[in-house]
């Protein structure tokens, strides 16, 4: 049996799975926790790697390992691959004011033209997660940091990097990343294949060393060393779980986490200037649109924290009530918003009556709120020319059995739901045994060969109650 390895080191915790290369069995299993918060040292990562993989049962007997992690965090290093400071992760807002200055910047002012400008170079519009702005921040409030700067990679990047032996024997020149990591930065062109590097210095006031983008199935330089494992490019998280899917045109996954992210599989890049789709790259060489929001399974964290019960509890109130809860509609803007860009939106209640301010009706209008935010990204899809023909709802919060009853009549969509598993991580494996394999094709086994199909009519006034209120959503004072 040859044995692989695919690592999922997410906002919350890093996990570990050890599968065959052949057939995608699980072998073993292995997770370790994460520190709250929006920013942490990158050793936290580290940390967290090595207790996740001695959890796993160890590396000797894998062949090839491949990081797949959390999105846009800005890794800053100095020229001697020393982190500068804590990374910034994708959820960090304090960058929402530089994000704007870009894109009014680019446009010279005229931000409608400034955002169009940046979809048109990138795919996409800045907003708050992107590590170009991120970038930007740490240039205008902490000069001497920014001046530090020598190289700047993302979080995979740096746990693939650490793996292969940087800053031990390995140099800053040393990083790699991959198409789906480096189309989240804002300072790579999915379309062209290349970096923007006048849009990073326009950023950061300088051009660091990059990540050298490997392709879908490229090992990584410790390769050449012979070194074992193989390390493969790794990915974004959400690629690696369209990649665990084995997505293919049509197909969209919806994924209910700490953010809820809807993503297609496109031959063709997009470039939305309203900034709702982000044209992203995959893992396979194709690209990936997404929506994405800040808001997802918190939101039902939240709603069972509110009501004293836990996610059991919350299902249960949630279908004992009336579909569009007589009226009760939650817009789910707790943590502020990215799709659409309101960073500092709040969460809001609207249609309260006597009869609505019980537990059932708060519960139903909790989902139905979550689930209508993650509808809205499926539009935006739609509206930007992604064909939109089967539905996967994967995610923490696809185990609600009331997210899996409500999402069909609030999608509009059959949803096709696979078997609990930790999708990035798998991606990950499979991209690492697709590496070690050296064929055209990525493994024939996928996450998504025994999925379940939920089906319910769809109840489209829920979805015209929310859109009534989403827009009347207040702001922090």
């Amino acid at each position: 049996m040859t044995l692989v390895a695919g690592v999922d080191s997410s906002t919350q915790s890093c996990k570990v799975v050890v599968r065959d290369a052949q057939t995608g069995a699980l072998v073993r299993f292995g997770r370790a926790g994460h520190p709250d918060g929006t920013e942490v040292h990158p050793d936290r990562w580290w940390e967290a790697l090595q207790q996740a993989i001695t959890a796993a049962g160890g590396l000797d007997d894998v062949e090839a390992v491949s990081v797949g992690g959390q999105q846009h965090g800005m890794v800053a290093l100095d020229a001697d691959g020393r982190v500068v400071r804590d990374a910034l992760l994708w959820n960090d807002t304090r960058s929402a004011p530089a994000a704007a200055d870009l894109v009014r910047e680019l446009g010279g002012g005229d931000v409608e033209a400034g955002a169009q400008a940046w979809a048109d170079a990138i795919g996409s519009v800045p907003v708050a997660s992107l590590t170009v702005t991120k970038l930007r921040w740490l240039r205008d409030a902490e000069p001497e940091n920014a001046a530090r700067v020598a190289a700047v990679a993302l979080p995979h990047d740096w746990l693939t990097w650490r793996l292969a032996g940087g800053g031990d024997t390995l140099g800053i020149d040393a990083l790699v990343t991959d198409r789906s990591d480096a189309s989240g930065t804002g300072y790579w062109s999915p379309a062209t294949g290349g970096y923007r590097t006048d849009l990073l210095e326009r950023a950061l006031g300088s051009v660091p060393v990059l990540p050298r983008v490997l392709g879908p199935r490229e090992a990584g330089p410790q390769a050449l060393l012979g070194a074992r494992p193989v390390l493969g490019p790794g990915a974004g998280d959400n690629a690696a779980a369209a990649l665990a899917l084995g997505l293919g045109p049509g197909d969209v996954a919806v994924s209910i986490g700490t953010s809820g992210v809807v993503s297609a599989v496109s031959a063709a890049p997009t470039a939305d200037g309203s900034g709702l789709v982000t044209g992203f790259a995959d893992a396979t060489g194709a690209f990936l649109p997404l929506a994405c929001t800040l808001n997802a399974s918190r939101v039902l964290d939240a709603a069972g924290r509110m009501l004293g019960v836990d996610h059991a509890g919350l299902s249960e109130l949630a279908l004992s009530a009336p579909a569009g809860a007589d009226g009760l509609v939650l817009v789910p803007y707790l943590e502020g918003e990215r799709t659409p860009n309101r960073p500092d939106a709040t969460g809001s209640l609207h249609g309260m009556t006597l009869g609505t301010t019980t537990p059932a009706h708060l519960a139903r209008a909790a989902v139905e709120g979550m689930l209508c935010s993650l509808a809205d990204g499926i539009d935006a899809l739609r509206a930007v020319g992604v064909p939109v023909q089967r539905l996967f709802l994967i995610g923490g919060g696809a185990q609600s059995a009331a997210v899996r009853a409500l999402a069909p009549t609030v999608l509009g969509l059959d949803v096709h739901v696979p078997t609990p598993g930790e999708y990035v991580a798998d991606g990950a494996a499979r991209q690492a045994a697709w590496v070690l394999s050296g064929q055209d094709a990525a493994p024939s086994w996928s996450a998504a060969a025994d999925a379940q199909v939920a089906s319910a009519p769809a109840v489209p006034e829920v979805r015209a109650r929310y859109a009534a209120a989403r827009d009347l959503t207040l702001t922090r004072a």
